[in-house]
């Protein structure tokens, strides 16, 4: 299965770094849809230790537009994560195409009203105490990539440690 993890207009460097080393332990493909609030060239990458950025596969859009032209929602098993989901992320099944692709907002403002009333059966959301802003953007985003790759089995990734042995 490949896993798609887009995130729209990123913001916060720290967050997306997080999210960047989830993509390389899990194997998913990291989409940056720009303007970021950050630079990625490979000066500030290095300023920055991140030492992984390497392994991820990285796929970069111009705009939301550009990236919605080119992977089709309706064309494409893709799933829209919000506060405001109307499904709970474990709801959907994952399985059912090859290929999955999650989208996440920005932090101050997660993704475009429009499109999450556009594609409100296909929107989802971690389940919290009411009155929460939210989770961290990484942490929302480990969460739900898991639970596609629990559903698959955690297919290509290493099941048992040998350490112990």
């Amino acid at each position: 299965m490949k896993l798609n993890i887009v995130m729209v207009e990123p913001e916060i460097p720290q967050n997306t770094g997080n999210i960047a080393r989830t993509c390389a332990a899990i194997g998913a493909k990291l989409h940056l849809v720009h303007p970021l609030g950050f630079d990625i060239s490979e000066k500030a990458v290095k300023r920055a230790g991140l030492d992984y950025w390497d392994k991820v596969k990285i796929e970069e859009h111009d705009s939301f537009t550009a990236f919605l032209e080119k992977y089709k929602p309706e064309e494409n098993n893709m799933f829209f994560a919000t506060t405001k989901g109307k499904h709970v992320y474990s709801e959907p099944n994952y399985t059912k195409e090859d290929e999955v692709f999650i989208l996440f907002g920005k932090e101050t403002k997660g993704l475009p009203e429009n499109i999450l009333k556009k594609y409100i059966d296909k929107t989802i959301r971690i389940p919290m105490k009411p009155k929460l802003r939210s989770l961290n953007l990484s942490n929302s985003v480990a969460i739900i990539a898991f639970e596609v790759l629990r559903q698959k089995q955690f297919e290509g990734l290493e099941e048992i440690s040998n350490y112990f042995n």
